[in-house]
């Protein structure tokens, strides 16, 4: 089974996904190279402190909540109870795992605690 498929089955009944859905369906190639890039900057920002800030700092914190508003502003609405539950699934499945690890090694699990925190 593809991601997409995955990715349907598991949320595909939630207004999150429907929001996705209807958000991207206009997307070109060049928009998704674009939104894609762009996350992946805002992973890096925190490969990039994470050696040098702990989770609960403000850096950190910050760049939670950019991640945050960047999935807000190109998927869905990210409420603080969708942020929680990825930054759980971004260490419990390895492909998420392995995906943001790619910045260094740490990265994901340096984001889930810093989400756990914002969060709270």
């Amino acid at each position: 089974m593809n991601i997409s498929d995955e990715a349907k089955l598991r949320w595909g009944n939630t207004d999150a996904y429907a929001e996705s859905e209807k958000k991207t369906s206009g997307y070109s190639a060049e928009k998704w190279n674009e939104v894609n890039t762009g996350l992946s900057a805002v992973l890096a920002e925190f490969a990039s402190i994470k050696d040098c800030a702990s989770p609960e700092n403000d850096a950190a914190q910050l760049l939670v909540k950019k991640l945050q508003s960047y999935i807000t502003d190109n998927f869905y609405t990210c409420t603080n109870e969708i942020l929680a539950g990825l930054g759980q699934l971004y260490v419990a499945d390895g492909r998420f795992k392995a995906n943001i690890d790619k910045n260094g090694a740490g990265t994901a699990e340096f984001i889930s605690e810093a989400i756990g925190i914002y969060c709270k």
